[in-house]
Formats: C-alpha cells, sequence, structure tokens
C-alpha cells in the first residue's frame, strides 16, 4: 500500500459521505442538488463549502442544516460530482436534510493558514440578553479568529443565502471533525440546536498524539498530513511526497531501527507539526490553549457525544467532553453514546460486529444510526426540541454481555468501589501485602503493544484495544495478576483508577496498566474469526488500559526524575468501561513499562526531553511493584 492511501483511510473513516452504499448510489443525485460556495469569514478568509439541498418542486419546503467541518476533504469536488451518501447515515439522508461540508481553513479547497486544533478564543467574548437567555454575541475584531468564529459565521451565512431553510442547524463530525463540531459548540450561533462530536480530539497531550505524556510512536506516519502547510487552495493532496516509505513489511523492526526520536529529523526536519511536537515534551501553554475542555461553558443547546469502547484514537475526548459538559452547564441537554466500536466505525454497518477477534452481534452500527443518532437530530431539528426525545442519559454497550444498556446518570449513581491489590503471588488480593513484584525493563528489547508486527507500519493502530495479551504476558518484563474463576458475573462500569507503589533503579519509567477479560479454557471460537489460528479458549481480551510517563506522575507541566530505589506514587485514571465479566471467566491485570511502539520508548535515565535523547540514555532498569499497589474499579448490581 502507498503512503499515501493512509491519510485516505483516516479521510474515509471521518467523512461518512464517502461511504460504500452501492445499493442508492444514485440517490444524492435524484434527490439533492449540489452546489459549491466560497463563503467569506469576518477577517475576509474564503472557506469552500458545499451545500446538497433537497430537490423539491414546492417553494414552501422547509429543510434543517446538518453541517459538516473537516480537515480531510470535502471531495468530490466539482459541482457534477456526486458522493454515494450525504450526512451521518442512509437513515437521515433519507428523511432529507440540507447537508454542508466545509473544508477548514488552510486545508484543501478553502484559504488561510492552518494550525492544529486551533486555540479557542471567540468563547470570552462579551455575552448579551436575548429572550431570557445568554447569546454570544458574534466576534468583530477582524484578527479574533477560531474554530467557533468560522462555525458562526458559516451559519449566518448560510441562513441569509441558502432557500427553503427552516432556522435550525445542526453539525456532527467524527474524529477531528469531531474537534471542529465542539469548538464550534462554543459561543454558537442561536439557530445552532443540535451537535453531535463523535470520537472528538479534546486535548492533543491526552488524545492522539500523546497519551498521559507519553508519544504515540505509532503515529509517526501521520505527521506528513497534519505538518505540511499547503501554498493554496487545492482539491489534491498536496503532501504525498512526504511520507516516510520503510522499505518494510515489519514496522515493529523499522521502528526499532530508527532508534532514539532525533533521528526522525532526517525525516521531517521541516514538517512544523512534528518540530513543534519535539519542542514541547511538556505540557506548556502550546497544548494547553490547544485543548477544548476549558472552554465548554455557557452551552445552551443539545448535545449528543459519542464514541466507541475500544477506539485508539480518540477515546478519552468523548468521556472527558461528555462530562465537562455536564459539570459546566448543568441544564442542557446532554447524553453520551458509547458503542462496541474502533475509531468511527459507528458510521457505516458491517453486518457482524467485530472488534479484533471479538464479536458483538449484528447491526448494532445500524441500530444506532436509526434508534439513537436520527431520533437526536430530527427531534432537535424537525421535531419539537423540547429535550423530551425518549433517549436516556446515556446509551452505553456492555462489551462482556452485547447489549445495549441506558442509564440516567454516568458514572451511574449506584456504582460500588472494588478495590483490586496487585500482589507478589500474581493473584488480584483483597488488602494490601508488604511485598513487591519486579522485572527488567529493557528499552532496547522493548515489550510490542500487538503480534501483528505489520499494523506498527499503517496510519493509526487499532486492534490492539481488544486484542488477545496471552503473547505479552508470558513474557518476564510483564506482570500478570488474575482472580480465580468466577463463581458470579461481575460487571464493571464507570471510571478506573490505577494506584500504584513504585520504585526503579534508573531515574524515569513509564507505566502502562491493561484491564483484561480471561476467557475459560472451554470457550468455543464464534463462527466469525477473523483469525483462524486463535482460539477463544483462554483468550485474553484487552478490555481497557492506559499508559502514565513516570516523569509527570507530579505534574504534566513540570516533569521530575524519580529517585532510585525510593518506593514512588504513580496515580493515573484509566478510561471508563461498561464490561461484564462472566461467571468462570477471570480478571486480569497485567504492569509493563515498554510498551512498542504505541508509545515511544522511556530511556529510564532521566533527560530534559526524550525526543532529544541520545542512545547512550535508553538503559537497562529493574522496576518494583509493591502490594499496596491498587486498581479501583466501579461495580454494577
Amino acid at each position: 500500500m502507498k503512503y499515501w492511501l493512509y491519510a485516505l483511510l483516516a479521510f474515509v473513516i471521518t467523512v461518512p459521505a464517502q461511504a460504500q452504499l452501492t445499493s442508492t448510489a444514485n440517490f444524492v443525485r435524484d434527490n439533492y442538488q449540489k452546489t459549491e460556495y466560497k463563503i467569506p469569514m469576518h477577517d475576509g478568509t474564503k472557506l469552500h463549502t458545499t451545500v446538497y439541498a433537497p430537490k423539491d418542486a414546492s417553494a414552501t419546503a422547509k429543510y434543517p442544516f446538518m453541517m459538516q467541518r473537516t480537515c480531510y476533504s470535502v471531495a468530490p469536488y466539482g459541482p457534477d460530482t456526486y458522493p454515494a451518501q450525504v450526512g451521518p447515515s442512509g437513515t437521515l439522508m433519507r428523511d432529507k436534510f440540507i447537508f454542508v461540508y466545509q473544508d477548514v481553513r488552510g486545508r484543501w479547497a478553502s484559504e488561510g493558514t492552518w494550525t492544529n486544533m486551533t486555540p479557542t478564543v471567540t468563547d470570552q467574548q462579551p455575552v448579551v440578553a436575548a429572550k431570557g437567555k445568554k447569546m454570544v454575541t458574534k466576534p468583530t475584531n477582524t484578527t479574533l479568529v477560531d474554530e467557533s468564529s468560522d462555525t458562526y459565521d458559516t451559519i449566518e451565512w448560510l441562513l441569509k443565502n441558502i432557500p427553503n431553510n427552516n432556522g435550525r442547524v445542526g453539525q456532527w463530525g467524527i474524529s477531528y471533525p469531531g474537534f471542529y463540531t465542539i469548538a464550534g459548540a462554543v459561543a454558537a450561533h442561536p439557530a445552532l440546536k443540535a451537535s453531535s462530536p463523535q470520537a472528538p480530539i479534546s486535548d492533543f497531550f491526552f488524545d492522539d498524539f500523546h497519551h498521559n505524556g507519553a508519544f504515540i510512536q505509532a503515529y509517526l506516519f501521520t505527521y506528513p498530513v497534519f505538518g505540511v502547510q499547503h501554498p493554496q487552495p487545492t482539491t489534491q493532496a498536496w503532501y504525498n511526497n512526504d511520507f516516510i516509505n520503510t522499505k518494510s513489511k515489519d514496522g515493529f523492526q523499522w521502528q526499532l531501527d530508527l532508534g532514539p526520536l532525533k533521528n526522525v529529523d532526517k525525516y521531517y526536519k521541516d514538517n512544523f507539526y512534528w518540530q513543534e511536537t519535539v519542542n514541547h515534551p511538556n505540557y506548556d501553554e502550546f497544548w494547553q490553549k490547544r485543548s477544548i475542555i476549558p472552554h465548554l461553558k455557557n452551552i445552551n443547546h443539545a448535545m449528543m457525544t459519542v464514541g466507541g469502547w475500544f477506539d485508539a484514537e480518540d477515546l478519552p475526548g468523548p468521556l472527558n467532553i461528555y462530562k465537562t459538559v455536564e459539570k459546566n452547564n448543568p441544564g442542557t441537554y446532554n447524553t453520551l453514546v458509547m458503542g462496541p466500536f474502533g475509531h468511527g466505525r459507528w458510521s457505516h454497518e458491517t453486518g457482524h460486529t467485530l472488534h479484533s477477534n471479538v464479536y458483538f452481534g449484528d447491526s448494532v452500527a445500524t441500530f444506532y444510526q436509526r434508534n439513537i443518532e436520527a431520533k437526536f437530530f430530527t427531534h432537535f431539528l424537525k421535531g419539537a426540541g423540547d429535550g423530551k426525545t425518549g433517549l436516556p442519559e446515556a446509551y452505553l454497550f456492555n462489551t462482556g454481555r452485547n447489549e445495549w444498556k441506558t442509564f440516567d446518570k454516568w458514572p451511574a449513581a449506584n456504582a460500588q468501589p472494588m478495590q483490586f491489590f496487585l500482589a507478589s503471588t500474581g493473584k488480584l488480593a483483597q488488602q494490601a501485602g508488604n511485598a513487591y513484584s519486579e522485572f527488567v525493563s529493557d528499552p532496547m528489547k522493548p515489550v510490542p503493544y500487538t503480534e501483528d508486527i505489520t499494523t506498527t507500519q499503517g496510519f493509526t493502530p487499532f486492534n490492539y484495544m481488544s486484542e488477545d495479551q496471552r503473547f505479552a504476558g508470558r513474557r518476564p518484563d510483564v506482570l500478570t495478576f488474575q482472580t480465580d474463576a468466577l463463581t458470579d458475573d461481575l460487571t464493571l462500569g464507570g471510571e478506573i483508577m490505577a494506584k500504584l507503589k513504585v520504585s526503579t533503579t534508573g531515574t524515569d519509567a513509564d507505566w502502562v496498566v491493561k484491564l483484561i477479560d480471561v476467557y475459560p479454557p472451554d470457550e468455543p471460537n464464534h463462527p466469525y474469526m477473523p483469525n483462524k489460528n486463535i482460539t477463544l479458549g483462554n483468550y485474553q481480551q484487552m478490555v481497557r488500559s492506559e499508559v502514565m510517563r513516570g516523569r509527570f506522575r507530579n505534574s504534566f507541566e513540570k516533569p521530575e526524575p524519580f529517585k532510585p530505589g525510593e518506593v514512588t506514587d504513580v496515580n493515573f485514571r484509566l478510561q471508563d468501561v461498561l464490561h461484564t465479566f462472566k461467571k468462570g471467566h477471570r480478571v486480569m491485570i497485567q504492569v509493563q513499562s515498554t510498551w512498542f511502539p504505541l508509545i515511544d520508548r522511556n530511556p529510564q535515565t532521566y533527560v530534559d526531553n526524550i525526543f532529544k535523547a541520545d542512545e547512550k540514555d535508553f538503559q537497562k532498569a529493574t522496576h518494583r511493584v509493591y502490594d499496596s499497589s491498587v486498581i479501583e474499579v466501579q461495580v454494577l448490581k
């Protein structure tokens, strides 16, 4: 596969308008009129915008807008070329909306200068009273622009220039377009009635490119897409020649042979985003001002945040955005949806719903599209819009029982705390002990994050989020703790906290914690196994995992080394879970220090900037995990 196709993969996942709908290939052309516009923003920048308006002989027909803003292109370009689908799903496409797609500033056919995770500034504009509600005024400073103001300006133009609209606007987007959706919900235009950020990026120091400060090295090949400016508006990918050609099918070995991250400069010396990443190794102002989380205030229109429990790219984003909106905007309609999906996979139906080797049922995406997403947008854009959608506060898929569950609050009000202590006997204990487990971590022989060596050279990782962990648990540098076979079902629902007591002979270290569902030895294979060489007997399904870069244990802004041999607290949150460990299964926790090349290798010798570390800085170290280390979970009855 040529490397420019990796960009296309992300584009296909995040732009449902390109979904495969062969049975309705002519539906869009027969039922919608396509028109392209250059919409001026208040600073004069013109953004390329494509509008698909329903064909209707009646002049009295009124339709709401459904808008997506993207950095991944609104192709196909040209007034006579039509996509196979418009909108988030075939259901909403057939229900007739005015669908709007826009290239964000600095991307593809739009003017302007591109920046990653545009800092939000317009939510600090003054507010004016309007019919008893607070409504943010349109920015008047022509130099003050962000994704919020661009969304505002676009909506204002659409209302005035596109006929037969009903004055209501909804927006949606997956992944980076999910960020544009939530950014557009800030300081929103009063006509914006419903927003659905899906797999949204919330903060690049905790989503996508970093996890708790650890660099996601598996994203190394994505940098041409995000770090090369286009010289002028274009309909062709301008970054194709900047992809790294490894000339290898063994992604793991290529990444290992690459050596320290400073060697990446020979490929990305002129890539502005790579240079920004290298020069901002800590959570400084550069990253802080790109987080959308602090700006989620005064949101007064309906929100539906969507994510996948096995989203390898943006699992933190939807959970953090939903919780922040809920906390800061108590009177706002706000719902959370989490399905058994990888990144954006709810946008198209696969029939049998699998992630890696795990089967979750049939037509799960269709259920979501028809019974959740369509209901949300139809109610607020065509219906009463009063919040009485019939949807719950949280619509979540239990990935152990393979069923949707509804909650009137999330985390659930009836959740009970439970602790698993990491006993040196290899057990998950109910009480803390006085001993420790130890292992030697060698950054020159790191633990792989997947058995599939080829996946480490693709655009982004995918399968590892539910992959069998037996290959890791059998290594001496991975600690394994587990319960006995359960005598009753155990449902974990809510947040997970890792509170480790550790020491190291080095001065820096990463800590990876994985929650795993161990199947019984007689577990039968399901009929749709994608890998015929895998048996589900004793399968170790990863349910949740996270890494903590140890230098950031006390502050992401001010890293500090470990003192060799000193017992130290390393506390961090794993993302939420809703999973039933069935009777006969076991609960397992694995702890390790390398996870390559999902994350970059920690030298284990403290240096100011790991992106600039030398080969000599990478040293073996002995790590200890003390029996007083505990994993805190929430149990649902």
